[in-house]
């Protein structure tokens, strides 16, 4: 054939030459690649990635033969010819995923790196030779300041391969749809322009807390430009305006040091979604993406030209300011897919805000250290771990890079200033002790360690005046609920909430007693956030009491307990913070080493095991089912699932609708012929008796019994 073809227009008018994708996936490459000095190895990987595409094999299937062809492992075989194992890394995998290295011994129909290569050598692909009269492959260098380290070159992989793919992506896409993509083109002066507008009115300051809030968000400002990128830390109490210090320190940091875009990375999709409105509202809409499971762009579903952009800038996270999941942003960096992986690269240059940063998973501990250790020494990202109960990570850090320490960015925070609660320990209290304490208040939240507890403690309790919050319960009606509190807890309404700890999670409600059954310390902290939180009263007024409950606590919260009670024995003030080091220190010696990388994650990454480690990183770590709740609402939406309707649209609307329960709950209301089973693994309520407006979900099958945890 004269001429060799990469892509055929759907409609069959246009033709790509490969040399052409080659050369457009290899500029791109490059350029992606340069935000962290591997603009060399980007262009090698693109230009690389498709030679096998120069066989008759490969031309036969491109117009209709039936015969799959691999043309990935060609490009791989030249690159390892090279000496260039690390670009022949990304164009093994840049359709099917990257794949474990394997071994040498490994026969050459084996699916590893090492028998693709050894199957191109013993000359057993498609002959593609006809690639060296137009390509010619340049040469590359690492980069300078990647060390050779098995850890840091399976990361660089990674990276490398994230350039490579999304390149690949955009080419194509540009090609078959005859035109680029459009992207937000708002600079960092203006984003800091429109927050500066926002917080203009809070200066000068009016009451005393808020000139404490005010010298905190200075603090931010100041250090933005001031501080080279580098990891930080952010440690502001409770009330204290993280939020907005944060991003006021990641928008300067960013124009001060010419860095992409600002990432907040949040654990809960109740704080994403809360901090995401607070973004938009200040920043503009086309400005801010909010990348999680209960937000879904699709750009066939809905074709507004900002909803097309969102859509395209989920896959790769090309937006000025992104806010997403821990889970989104950890198993994608340890993902091997192209779908998970091409979104990698637009880290680099950026700054990162792990909000929360105490809910890094002690399982995936160690891993996500290394990620983020990486991200800061070699891909010029600046993280910040913001908390009011910062963790004691800096041994961990120093595992990985002997000379990282964090710098804080607001070393002298007021935290007795911000305290607006005083502690108490009421020892062990019965459900029957516990509800008639609550009684006694008007307003008052408990909250427990399981969904059984708050059931239980929820039926001793008044009905008139009583409120139950779980994930048994679907987001509608939580949120529902909660609304009925806050009004009710405005209006001075009696008001008893018993609760599991979701509430702890950013909700924003100010109740003026609040119970904690004993729990790590992080969470009382954060449950005391709920109580007194607009500092109406004196905090010797309003009371957080943690007790001990009479049923045991459940297994998982046994070593957090007792380095909670170790601390609380110790410390006056739990929210002190040389306390918060010390639990945290007690904790991660309670739980010992091997706890923070339970399943040896980064012993596979050492190996190049790609396949296992993004089978085995998860960072929540047992699967759930959707039961859907039939509500009047909801039924129009159930009734296009049922007729066969399936789009990222009508999920994402269920979604409000949906319990997600554990696969043993699923297959006792399964068996009780409790749901009706759709396909794909859908599920709906049938039997109307097993949801109430009390409590939601009971997981009491009609044969089964009652499981809550």
């Amino acid at each position: 054939m004269n001429r060799y073809l990469a892509h055929i227009s759907e409609d069959g008018t246009r033709e790509q030459s490969v040399l052409d994708h080659l050369q457009g996936t290899a500029r791109l490459a490059a350029q992606f690649a340069s935000a962290f000095d591997a603009e060399q190895l980007g262009r090698l990987s693109g230009m690389a990635h498709d030679i096998g595409k120069y066989s008759d094999a490969f031309q036969r299937r491109l117009h209709g033969g039936a015969a799959r062809v691999d043309h990935a492992t060609a490009g791989a075989f030249e690159c390892e010819k090279l000496g260039q194992r690390l670009a022949g890394y990304a164009v093994a995998g840049h359709h099917g995923g990257l794949p474990d290295f394997g071994g040498q011994t490994d026969p050459a129909d084996a699916p590893t790196y090492a028998g693709r290569v050894k199957r191109a050598a013993q000359g057993s692909l498609p002959d593609y030779a006809a690639f060296a009269r137009e390509v010619r492959l340049p040469a590359a260098s690492l980069p300078a300041s990647l060390r050779t380290q098995p850890l840091d070159l399976a990361f660089f992989i990674r990276m490398l391969y994230a350039c490579l793919v999304d390149a690949d992506f955009l080419d194509t896409e540009a090609f078959m749809k005859n035109r680029e993509r459009e992207t937000c083109s708002v600079s960092m002066d203006a984003l800091v322009a429109r927050l500066d507008a926002h917080c203009a009115g809070w200066f000068p300051p009016r009451t005393p807390l808020n000139e404490k809030r005010c010298a905190i968000l200075r603090r931010c400002e100041a250090a933005g430009p001031a501080q080279q990128p580098d990891l930080f830390t952010l440690t502001v109490p409770t009330g204290g305006g993280k939020t907005i210090a944060s991003l006021a320190f990641a928008l300067r940091h960013a124009r001060a040091h010419g860095m992409r875009r600002v990432i907040y990375v949040i654990p809960y999709t109740s704080i994403i979604e809360q901090n995401a409105d607070v973004f938009r509202r200040i920043l503009g809409e086309d400005c801010v993406l909010e990348h999680h499971a209960n937000v879904l762009y699709d750009a066939q579903d809905e074709s507004t030209p900002d909803t097309v952009r969102k859509a395209q800038a989920v896959e790769n996270w090309d937006s000025p300011v992104v806010v997403t999941t821990a889970v989104q942003f950890f198993e994608s960096l340890f993902a091997c897919r192209p779908s998970k992986c091409r979104k990698l690269h637009n880290i680099a240059n950026s700054v990162v805000i792990f909000d929360e940063a105490q809910m890094l998973p002690l399982p995936l501990l160690r891993p996500c250290v290394y990620a983020i250790a990486q991200l800061v020494r070699t891909y010029r990202v600046s993280a910040v771990l913001c908390t009011a109960t910062q963790p004691a990570l800096g041994p961990l850090f120093r595992e990985f890079l002997p000379d990282m320490s964090a710098r804080e960015l607001c070393p002298d925070a007021d935290f007795a200033a911000f305290r607006r609660a005083t502690y108490r320990h009421a020892g062990r209290l019965s459900l029957d002790a516990l509800a008639e304490r609550l009684c006694a208040h008007p307003q008052a939240l408990c909250i427990v360690n399981s969904r059984q507890a708050a059931k239980d403690l929820f039926d001793r309790l008044p009905p008139q005046s009583a409120y139950h919050l779980s994930t048994l319960m679907m987001p509608a009606h939580r949120q529902a609920v909660l609304e009925t509190i806050r009004a009710r807890l405005r209006e001075g309404l009696p008001c008893r909430v018993v609760s599991t700890s979701l509430i702890e999670a950013g909700v924003d409600v100010d109740f003026p007693v609040v119970y904690r059954e004993e729990a790590g310390l992080d969470s009382i902290l954060q449950a005391g956030g709920r109580c007194n939180r607009e500092g109406k009263r004196p905090a010797e007024e309003a009371i957080v009491t943690v007790f001990r409950s009479d049923t045991p606590a459940p297994k998982l919260f046994g070593k957090a307990i007792e380095a909670g009670r170790r601390v609380l024995n110790r410390y006056a003030a739990p929210d002190d913070p040389q306390a918060v080091a010390c639990y945290f220190h007690e904790l991660l010696d309670l739980n010992g080493a091997q706890a923070q990388d339970a399943k040896r994650i980064l012993d596979k990454v050492r190996t190049l095991s790609f396949r296992a480690v993004a089978e085995d990183f998860r960072m929540i770590e047992e699967n759930t089912r959707t039961v859907y709740i039939p509500t009047p609402d909801s039924e129009p939406l159930l009734a296009q699932l049922r007729a066969g309707e399936r789009s990222r649209r009508l999920f994402r609307q269920l979604g409000r609708y949906g319990v997600s329960i554990y696969e043993r709950h699923f297959q006792a209301l399964c068996d009780a012929h409790d749901i009706e089973l759709l396909d794909e693994g859908c599920a709906v309520l049938i039997n109307p008796a097993l949801y109430t407006m009390q409590t939601g979900l009971s997981l009491e099958a009609d044969s089964g019994k009652a499981e809550f945890i």
